[in-house]
């Protein structure tokens, strides 16, 4: 057996700057860690170790075993010493430091104990046996005392463990157990898309401003968590123009300078119902450091994702912005005023290159600030670069946007999202609920509006005036159109004067009917753009969509849109719009060309697989 490495007791005042700073709890069942293997659990379970909170008190409580304790607790006499095995819920990490707290255990406390580690990434499904040779020895043998934390700080190990073992000598109670350190990253290779702000990517928050309900390295877990308990959430801010935020160390390899190219953003405010913020904002950094990081001055900031309104208990998704052939390290998310968030997930790819010279920033493609997404006037011009502009820019050669998944506050800027909400709690701020049909419905109202604003001299001599009817589009899948690659967006269109709402509609038929039945459609492509200072499409703000058949859409008007595309199989739409002309002549569309208007060099949208 290998010596274990030196050690330090640390105060327990020094927690916040020995461990908080630089370290993750990698044994926390919140990442998945659990007991495997115990070699008494008489008393009390072995699996509390693991608890997130702190332990509680539970004087008083008797069990047909004897007292109850918030710990894992062994029967006494024990001649040598009792074990427990613990396998971390990342795939393999480096150890720094232990807590462990004997909380409420007095009289029947573990009087000494000490730690080993193993790496056996094959263990799964096997028991890990106590005398295996593979052991090392992190701690020794230490003393403890009753109702207290025990810190210990090491020297943080070269190798990566998968495991390890919680020794007591003889017998007793411990109520939390603690290892700190950080994730041995699991990277893809550097083309693959992956979230670059999750712990097993070896991401960590650096700083947050405020985590007076939940701590901000919560936003990196795994999951979607069970309550408001596990997510990031501020107090309340009484002060006018409050905002909180938290820094994020995107994923580090073995190259403490890695950066990463980003592409979109998911923040989940599941469980945040009342209390989520009132909308967030992004910024992103490349520098060598955490310190710099924290040292940098506003200006040094890029925004990637502009000041954008957020809604309750949701997913939402949102493609990032001034990211073209740029690299960042480290991502600013702030909230206005105040709220909680449970997760943030930040998808791009690793930089492939070696270490880039950190002291020269990567410059930005020049492309014009577009109007940003909680604008209300969607018929005001952005300004903007054409996309023949942007094909010269050696920075930006070609345009692949991903298709999110749809959310009613990431197309916002574009029209509204008609759909029913599961959970009444979890539909956008302000959508009007009531009980209907003697208490067998809910009624949402009014979630989008048939608008037109015609002039009064469009309709010519003899000819109807604006209508407000109903169509139905029969909408196929594109030939040659495949789940997993790319579409080219050739077209887009638009209506100045009107707004167009668009329904999928039921894909099943009646039992004898002679119309075939339209089977397994679950999805379709939204395309939209906002209109540019040239009056074309501004593809700086092109977004793509995937909407399921349970979501309608509408357009404002004003918008420039890529006819709906099916991508499974045949879909019915019924399009409630206000016409003018004559049903061959409609006044009221107007077509752009892309492959003319970017000289060939069309963009194209990822299209997911189901």
């Amino acid at each position: 057996m290998s010596p274990a490495p030196h050690y330090d007791s640390v105060p327990l005042d020094d927690f916040a700057s020995v461990f908080g700073a630089t370290c993750i709890e990698i044994s926390s069942v919140a990442l998945g860690g659990k007991v495997v293997s115990v070699s008494d659990e008489f008393f009390a379970e072995a699996s509390n170790l693991l608890k997130v909170p702190p332990a509680v008190s539970l004087k008083g409580q008797f069990g047909p075993k004897g007292a109850l304790f918030d710990g894992w607790e062994s029967r006494r006499h024990n001649p040598t010493y009792d074990w427990c095995c613990i396998k971390f819920g990342c795939p393999s990490g480096y150890i720094t430091g232990f807590d462990i707290d004997t909380a409420n255990f007095s009289g029947n406390e573990a009087p000494a104990a000490s730690v080993q580690a193993m790496y056996a990434p094959e263990s799964e499904g096997k028991v890990i046996s106590e005398n295996d040779s593979r052991w090392v020895e992190l701690l020794p043998k230490v003393p403890l005392g009753p109702s207290s934390r025990h810190l210990f700080k090491i020297t943080q190990t070269k190798q990566a463990y998968t495991h390890v073992k919680l020794n007591i000598y003889p017998d007793g109670g411990v109520g939390r157990f603690r290892v700190y350190g950080n994730v041995a990253p699991q990277l893809p290779p550097p083309s693959v898309l992956f979230d670059l702000a999750y712990v097993f990517s070896g991401a960590r928050v650096i700083l947050a401003s405020d985590q007076h309900y939940g701590v901000g390295a919560n936003l990196l877990l795994p999951g979607r968590g069970v309550d408001m308990g596990d997510g990031w959430e501020t107090k309340r801010s009484r002060t006018p123009g409050h905002k909180d935020w938290v820094i994020i160390r995107l994923y580090i390899s073995l190259r403490l300078a890695d950066a990463g190219h980003l592409q979109h953003t998911e923040i989940d405010t599941a469980h945040f119902k009342g209390n989520f913020p009132e909308s967030c904002e992004f910024h992103a950094l490349r520098c060598a450091d955490d310190t710099a990081a924290l040292q940098a001055e506003e200006k040094e900031w890029t925004n990637i994702l502009p000041r954008t309104k957020l809604g309750p208990h949701k997913q939402h998704f949102f493609q990032l912005e001034n990211i073209a052939n740029r690299l960042y390290t480290h991502v600013k998310v702030t909230i206005y005023p105040d709220g909680g968030i449970k997760r943030i997930r930040i998808i791009g790819t690793r930089d492939d290159h070696t270490i880039h010279n950190l002291s020269t920033p990567t410059p930005a493609p020049h492309l014009t600030p577009s109007a940003t997404p909680t604008q209300s006037d969607e018929r005001s011009p952005a300004p903007t670069s054409s996309r023949a502009a942007l094909a010269h820019d050696a920075l930006l050669p070609s345009v692949t946007i991903p298709a999110l998944p749809l959310t009613a506050e990431a197309y916002a800027p574009f029209g509204a999202v008609i759909q029913a909400y599961a959970d009444v709690h979890g539909a956008p701020r302000g959508v009007r609920i009531t009980p209907a049909n003697q208490g067998t419905a809910h009624k949402f109202h009014r979630l989008e509006l048939v608008k037109s604003s015609y002039p009064t001299t469009s309709a010519g001599e003899g000819e109807p005036e604006p209508l407000t009817g109903i169509t139905v589009f029969r909408v196929a899948p594109p030939e040659g159109l495949k789940l997993g690659g790319k579409f080219g967006v050739r077209l887009l269109e638009r209506h100045r004067f009107m707004n167009q709402v668009l329904i999928p509609m039921g894909n099943g038929t009646w039992a004898g009917r002679d119309e075939p039945a339209l089977e397994g459609a679950r999805a379709y492509l939204v395309v939209v753009a906002k209109n540019g200072a040239d009056d074309k499409p501004d593809l700086s703000t092109l977004r793509a969509f995937v909407a399921s058949t349970a979501q309608g859409i509408s357009y404002h008007e004003g918008i420039w849109h890529h006819p709906l595309i099916s991508l499974e199989s045949t879909i019915d739409f019924a399009c409630v719009e206000t016409q003018i002309g004559t049903p061959d002549n409609l006044l009221d569309c107007e077509i752009v060309s892309l492959d003319e208007h970017t000289q060939g060099d069309v963009p194209h949208v990822d299209i997911p697989s189901f």
